[in-house]
């Protein structure tokens, strides 16, 4: 016969419970993340606040991209973006915005040839959206790839100025919209600016340093006999770029009371600091992708940068990273929705990648380097829900390798962590002590070789395998 609720034989759990004691957890923290960049970097302590690259002279001459708007009258350039064409970077705005406004816009389909190798090419091409390939007849009558462009490339600046043939045919990859300048637009200005025309004039001669080379070093080497050896020296940049400390900040508040009597088992003090410590380091690694001025995405040259060939990112591609950055490349970093892509088309390829452990978690690696994810990556013209384009980093690292580097102080007052700092700034009359947590770092990548781009990576392209 069963007992009724309110003629109990034994105590209640829910009385119970009230004499226990509850094991408790620390506050957990959705946002926080492995941030495995953090962890591979290498850091260098820097002493005096200010970390300066000397390099060798360098002769760069643009980004190879020329920038583009859109408004209701349709898509334009932006007049002063010309000046990544190298003859018109010292033109005054009027003629920029006088050739700028003689730009017309082109639609175009998947497959159709907009460029014909062998053929004078009358229009200079800049790509609003979409991609193209640039194909030529090999030696022996094969068919070559030589680069996939996209979003703000141009094409063939070299033919166009000086009215020669196309050294290469463009075959449309996806839809998409460039716009076109008439050669005889550039003549126009030329006959008015006699700087302009002499300029032309130079660069179509072929005089001048082209993007990226440095200052020659004269050598000889494999004489035999008593010649005169060259005389040289090694010039360097007369304005090396600096690195500043930049931070990451804020005001942690704790009421007096909450410290003093809620203090137990868990300093609450503390348990606040950590997990502020943590949001700051989450930006950290956001700031050092993602900054428009030092972020490692934002610091590739335009030798360095790859345009994905299908939109999914291939095994082909990541190679063509590896191209890239040859010298003891040391990681990508990419999205996870981009990693799950790339493993997605090496299954399909029946070439799955190989697995390694490192820093306590299982990631992919491909041809021995590791893929780190980071969901810091940004994804662009979408909400990074399979509806946008996101990139692949690929990195050397390191000091001593000419490669990519973490900055930090090499010592602050109140240091909690290594450049991080949490400092008392006193209780308020209202009886609450304010803590102010900073966190002091930088990136700085030594040379233009030490990274590498894959752009506009679509992550939303899926295979059945039945």
């Amino acid at each position: 016969m069963a007992t009724p609720a309110n003629n109990r034989l034994s105590l209640g759990p829910d009385a119970a419970r009230q004499l226990a004691t509850t094991t408790k957890t620390t506050p957990q923290m959705r946002g926080i993340t492995p941030r495995y960049l953090l962890r591979a970097m290498p850091w260098v302590d820097v002493e005096s606040g200010v970390y300066r690259v000397n390099r060798r002279r360098t002769y760069v001459l643009g980004d190879d991209r020329i920038t583009t708007y859109s408004d209701d009258s349709g898509h334009h350039v932006v007049p002063g973006d010309l000046r990544e064409v190298p003859y018109l970077c010292d033109c005054d705005d009027a003629l920029l915005s006088e050739l700028a406004g003689n730009f017309t816009e082109v639609t175009f389909e998947a497959g159709q040839n907009l460029a014909t190798e062998g053929e004078s090419m009358d229009r200079l091409w800049v790509i609003v959206r979409g991609r193209a390939e640039k194909r030529l007849t090999g030696r022996y009558g094969e068919d070559a790839l030589l680069e996939v462009v996209g979003d703000g490339q141009f094409f063939d600046l070299g033919a166009w100025t000086r009215g020669e043939a196309m050294p290469y045919r463009v075959q449309a990859l996806t839809p998409g919209v460039a716009l076109c300048v008439e050669r005889n637009a550039l003549a126009s200005l030329t006959g008015r600016d006699e700087a302009l025309r002499a300029a032309v004039d130079a660069y179509s001669a072929g005089e001048g340093p082209e993007a990226g080379s440095e200052a020659a070093i004269e050598l000889t080497g494999g004489h035999v006999g008593e010649p005169e050896l060259p005389a040289t020296f090694v010039d360097y940049e007369d304005a090396p770029r600096e690195y500043h400390m930049t931070l990451a900040q804020t005001t942690l508040r704790v009421h007096s009371r909450v410290a003093d009597l809620y203090n137990g088992p868990m300093d609450q003090t503390r348990t606040q600091a950590n997990l502020t410590v943590q949001a700051l380091r989450e930006r950290q690694e956001n700031l050092m992708l993602n900054h428009p001025e030092f972020g490692l995405f934002n610091s590739v040259s335009a030798g360095q940068r790859v345009q994905s060939r299908t939109g999914a990112p291939t095994p082909d591609d990541l190679d063509e990273l590896l191209a890239r950055v040859w010298k003891q490349p040391g990681y990508f970093v990419a999205h996870p929705r981009a990693i799950a892509a790339f493993g997605r088309e090496c299954t399909r390829r029946g070439v799955p990648p190989v697995t390694d452990s490192r820093f306590g978690s299982p990631l992919l690696t491909w041809r021995g380097v590791p893929l780190l994810p980071s969901d810091k990556v940004r994804f662009a013209n979408g909400a990074g829900l399979g509806a946008g384009t996101t990139e692949i980093l690929l990195m050397r690292m390191g000091e001593a390798e000419q490669g990519v580097v973490g900055l930090r102080p090499a010592g602050v007052p109140d240091e909690v962590e290594p450049g991080l700092s949490q400092r008392n700034m006193g209780t308020d009359q209202k009886g609450i002590t304010s803590y102010l947590m900073t966190a002091y770092f930088n990136t700085a990548v030594l040379v233009e070789d030490a990274v590498a781009v894959l752009q506009n990576v679509e992550v939303s392209k899926y295979h059945d395998y039945s």
